[in-house]
């Protein structure tokens, strides 16, 4: 398939930032600015306290609403988390799973990753499934023996029947809140590497209907060249998407 063929993906993480009101706010303007159809798929991440707000703020829009991170278990007891179902009743699409924030804080693992991307499908909603290299790793060179690592381990429990309602976010750790970005080349290069290792674990079919995101300090001034390239689907935007301008103009990004 050919990349262009696969509908774009632009997705607002918004981290620890924005209260409830805050955020529906934004997503309000947000849909309003965007329209009835952006040309592509347009996400905002809140906080799970934010979820509510968002959803209603978003309904009837080209907006959707994704949570940051959940747990794969339907019930039971574990305090402070949230499962599939949950985020369902709320009207919530989609989740991103294994960022490099939860993997580096909270002890994330290629296990746990691909129980929730498992626990995600099952209950109906699309996985955002984080994969990228440290700047030590990549300095070591490992960059593809990490990819090799985490592409085939978080999707260990998917079906190639289900490719085409996941998406893949390569963030190299290192460009993440940091200013440095991977040039568009090395971004491609990387991704390209994914969609091979998608390739691998689900088929060639399969790792063609997957939209890979590229993530690590996208902005309005970069989003172009970095939406240019052949393997790259979209982006999984950090800063960016807190300031409503910047974050428009990276939707609204030029198609080459």
């Amino acid at each position: 398939m050919n990349g262009k063929l696969r509908r774009p993906l632009i997705a607002g993480n918004w981290k620890m930032y924005k209260t409830g009101a805050e955020g529906a706010d934004f997503v309000a303007a947000l849909a309003a600015q965007l329209g009835s159809n952006p040309g592509c798929q347009v996400v905002v991440a809140p906080t799970f306290a934010g979820l509510y707000q968002a959803v209603a703020a978003a309904a009837g829009s080209a907006v959707e609403v994704a949570a940051q991170d959940v747990f794969w278990e339907r019930e039971g007891a574990y305090t402070g988390e949230v499962s599939p179902g949950m985020l369902t009743s709320l009207g919530v699409t989609s989740v991103v799973i294994g960022h490099s924030e939860r993997r580096q804080y909270f002890g994330e693992t290629d296990e746990n990753v691909a129980k929730k991307v498992r626990a995600a499908l099952d209950a109906g909603l699309a996985p955002i499934m984080c994969v990228g290299e440290t700047e030590y790793q990549r300095d070591e060179g490992q960059t593809e023996h990490v990819l090799s690592t985490q592409v085939p381990s978080g999707l260990s429990l998917v079906d190639p029947s289900e490719a085409a309602r996941l998406a893949i976010a390569y963030e190299p750790v290192w460009a993440i809140g940091t200013g440095k970005t991977a040039t568009p080349a090395m971004a491609q290069q990387a991704i390209s590497f994914c969609r091979r290792e998608l390739a691998a674990t689900l088929g060639g079919a399969a790792a063609d209907r997957v939209r890979i995101l590229y993530g690590g300090s996208v902005k309005p001034d970069n989003v172009d060249e970095i939406m240019a390239q052949a393997d790259i689907d979209g982006a999984l935007v950090g800063g960016a998407s807190l300031d409503l301008a910047s974050f428009v103009r990276i939707v609204k990004f030029e198609r080459s």
